[in-house]
Formats: C-alpha cells, sequence, structure tokens
C-alpha cells in the first residue's frame, strides 16, 4: 500500500463537479478551509523558519482555486499546502449526522481502554486522564516529550495495542496508511481529532471508529484561529464519531 493510498481514495471519492472555495485561513495551529463547509485540519510546519521548503504554491489566490483542486494538496510534501489540502477534502464532505454520536474521542477511549494496552499516535490534552484509565498506555510522538515514545516506536507498541488512536493529521505528513498496517486485525482502531475526515473512506482502511469535527459557527471559528488559538479555544465546533457499519455503536 502506497503511502498516499487513503488520500488517493479520499480525493475520487470527492464531488466532481468543481464547488468554489469562499476562504482559505492557514493559523499558527489550524488550517480552514471553507467551501461546502468550512474544513479544519492542523497546521503542519516543516519546522523551518521562512525557509524555501514551506513556500505555498499560488499564495494569495488559493481562494480563486475550486476545493477539489486545493484538496489535491494534500498529496503535496509540503506540510503547509498539505494542510490547506486535508482542510479542502473535509471542506467538501457532508456526512449523515443521523449515525453519528455527540462524544469526545477522549471518552471512547477511556471507556474501551479500561485494563487494555493502548496505543496513542499524537499528543493530546487529554492523556493524564487516560493514563489513570486503561492498562499500559504508549504515547508515540514525531516530537516527543515526557514520557512520549519517538515515532519509529510505532512498529514496537502498536502491533502489541488492544486499541489504537491515531490523530487525523497522521494524513497530513502521509504515516496515516503505514500506522494502520501495522494494527493487528483484532485492534479497535480510531482515528481522531478534527482533521480527520468524516468519511467511510478511512473505515476501508482499517479504521473502526472515526471522531472529528464538524464547524457548526463559521464567523466564530475563522476569528479564533486566525488569532492563534489552539483547539480548546474554538468555539463553534461540534464533536462527532461513527462507528463502522456493522459494529455496535460507541
Amino acid at each position: 500500500m502506497s503511502s498516499h493510498a487513503i488520500l488517493d481514495d479520499l480525493i475520487s471519492r470527492l464531488p466532481q463537479k468543481p464547488v468554489p472555495v469562499r476562504s482559505v485561513l492557514v493559523g499558527v495551529h489550524w488550517t480552514a478551509v471553507c467551501s461546502t463547509t468550512c474544513g479544519l485540519a492542523t497546521t503542519v510546519t516543516g519546522g523551518g523558519c521562512h525557509n524555501h521548503e514551506s513556500l505555498v504554491c499560488s499564495v494569495g489566490h488559493l481562494h480563486e482555486k475550486s476545493a477539489q483542486e486545493l484538496a489535491a494538496l494534500a498529496l503535496s510534501d509540503n506540510t503547509i499546502e498539505a494542510s490547506i489540502g486535508v482542510a479542502a477534502i473535509n471542506s467538501l464532505l457532508v456526512p449523515d449526522e443521523h449515525n453519528a454520536v455527540a462524544l469526545n474521542a477522549s471518552e471512547v477511549l477511556i471507556k474501551k481502554g479500561a485494563g487494555k494496552n493502548v496505543a496513542l499516535v499524537g499528543h493530546f490534552p487529554f492523556i493524564p486522564r487516560l493514563r489513570t484509565a486503561v492498562g499500559n498506555l504508549w504515547v508515540i510522538e514525531q516530537h516527543p516529550t515526557g514520557e512520549d515514545y519517538p515515532a519509529e516506536s510505532a512498529e514496537v507498541f502498536i502491533p502489541r495495542a488492544d486499541i489504537v488512536a491515531i490523530t487525523g493529521s497522521a494524513l497530513i505528513n502521509h504515516t496515516l496508511d503505514d500506522l494502520l498496517g501495522l494494527c493487528r486485525p483484532d485492534a479497535e482502531v480510531l482515528i481522531l481529532g478534527p482533521s480527520t475526515p468524516l468519511s467511510p473512506v478511512l473505515f476501508e482502511h482499517g479504521a473502526t471508529i472515526i471522531a472529528g469535527a464538524r464547524v457548526a459557527d463559521e464567523s466564530a471559528v475563522l476569528h479564533a484561529i486566525g488569532q492563534g488559538a489552539i483547539f480548546q479555544q474554538v468555539m463553534g465546533v461540534r464533536l462527532l464519531a461513527f462507528t463502522r457499519p456493522g459494529m455496535l455503536p460507541v
């Protein structure tokens, strides 16, 4: 499986008729693209300071492109462009919310992880609570701090985990395909966070639960992320979780 297989499938399922883009905003923590809806994604920078590798193509004119054209940027090795691309994908998705529950992914992990081995890819604010509620917790991070494990430890811990939770921003750095490939067939696999596309494509690639966000108040969200908000400071967003069809609900 190529590292772009999930993105290729997501992009291929988007509406074919071009959808105009109303606005593009790249905040320090979150990126938003507004087309059919307002889609969010983590702003992933390359870590450099104003370097050539972080140059965004067509900057200043991105809003003149279709949402599908921006969605193709998700395949870019430039992580800021890829952030815009994933946000554009999310802006074109309109999931059937009748199949969703309004639930924070941390509640799912605490409920299902009691006494079990849990691998969490990405550093989330609920980690201290989760650590006291589950059996073993292995936090895997590209930039580890504290008790985190480095990214290369995924090959050690994910195959041992009963529950695997992976940040949706793994789509942006093109690691999601490989991470899902490490999961045991019997593992519960969550993809979580506002970058997560609420699309059945993720179920087809091994996810059992997807937990993301829907923007309810576009103006409030754009104001917040444009002023440097972290996600806990963003108002006007609803958290939703979907379970793979045929499985018991979360």
